[in-house]
């Protein structure tokens, strides 16, 4: 989008800030199933002129089924984390030869989603600053799921 000559006049941040409300509207749109009423209705009440309505509109449902096939191999739920794995790495040297001594943890979540079963593992290297970060920010979660269920 930023390359194209008709574009190169507006603000780049503009620009960036437009197709992300654009790319937005059309995910909701696709994800809510909305008719073409309802996406008009949006888009009168953001101020769009009829004419770029209908040509919106018209796109749309162009690529409608596309869009609804695509969003529905996404899947609708967030993946579940079935188990924790981790073990200690520890970097002697680094690629220059030279010494580090430096310890990570590597970490692999085991993540399940309820719409297609099992995905990939999620894996990731962090240095105990980050594990005791990440662990601090679980256990926050944690309290506030269980105060949110007192009330």
């Amino acid at each position: 989008i930023l390359d194209d000559p008709d574009l190169k006049d507006i603000d780049p941040t503009v620009l960036k800030h437009c197709h992300a409300a654009a790319a937005t509207c059309i995910l909701e749109a696709g994800k809510q199933k909305a008719d073409i009423s309802a996406i008009s209705a949006c888009l009168e009440d953001c101020k769009l002129d009829k004419e770029r309505i209908d040509q919106f509109c018209t796109e749309y449902q162009k690529n409608k089924d596309a869009l609804e096939i695509l969003l529905g191999s996404i899947g609708r739920s967030p993946l579940h984390i079935t188990d924790v794995s981790w073990r200690l790495e520890y970097q002697i040297k680094n690629n220059q030869l030279h010494k580090t001594y430096q310890p990570s943890y590597l970490v692999t979540l085991n993540v399940e989603n309820s719409d297609s079963g099992s995905h990939p593992d999620v894996s990731f290297s962090c240095t105990m600053e980050q594990l005791q970060d990440l662990v601090g920010k679980l256990k926050e979660a944690a309290k506030s799921l269980e105060r949110a269920t007192q009330m």
